[in-house]
């Protein structure tokens, strides 16, 4: 017989849905003697396991140059919340090769992307990834005017007419002045 038919799975409805890449902040329930308190883990999802009632997922943070992997069951009662800090967008679904980078080259590795939300019924669910989003350098922003920033169409339909016009104006130019000296070299010969 299987523990799955003699109890009925149920879903946490606190955890949302996540996937490898995005940064999490999980706060866990922890029972200390007849204490109890909330721990928040913060980290990178690097795996996720589907299958059931032992469907979960692993959160992996650097602490003091230490790597440290948790894993979280998603039918737990125990799990209290999980934010989303961040949607990353990655090419595998099991991210390990981050436990052989530190720093700014983990980080490197996962995109930032965000996801369109969708609603079902009760429930939020979230879609594939639309685009990336790339930090733009602040410098660029400031200079460009809202109305040009707006439309790039904008920005080359006045350039094309500034090119067209003086080249009409010079070959106008040379039209003119060429014309009548050839005229009076023909009356003089």
């Amino acid at each position: 017989m299987n523990m799955a038919d003699l109890v009925e799975i149920k879903k946490n409805p606190k955890i949302p849905d996540i996937a490898s890449g995005d940064t999490v902040k999980v706060s866990v329930r922890i029972m200390e003697g007849d204490k109890e308190r909330i721990q928040v883990f913060q980290g990178v999802v690097i795996k996720i396991k589907h299958g059931g009632i032992s469907a979960s997922f692993t959160v992996r943070h650097v602490a003091f140059g230490i790597g440290v992997e948790r894993t979280f069951p998603f039918n737990s009662s125990l799990v209290e919340k999980v934010e989303i800090i961040r949607q990353g967008k990655v090419r595998r679904s099991r991210l390990y090769y981050l436990r052989g980078l530190s720093g700014k080259e983990a980080r490197r590795k996962i995109k930032r992307v965000e996801r369109k939300m969708k609603q079902v019924g009760d429930e939020l669910l979230q879609a594939q990834p639309e685009e990336v989003i790339e930090p733009m350098p602040a410098e660029t922003v400031e200079e460009k005017p809202a109305a040009v920033a707006a439309s790039p169409a904008a920005v080359k339909e006045p350039e094309a007419a500034t090119k067209t016009a003086p080249a009409a104006e010079k070959a106008a130019t040379k039209e003119t002045p060429a014309a009548p000296p050839a005229a009076e070299k023909k009356e003089t010969t």
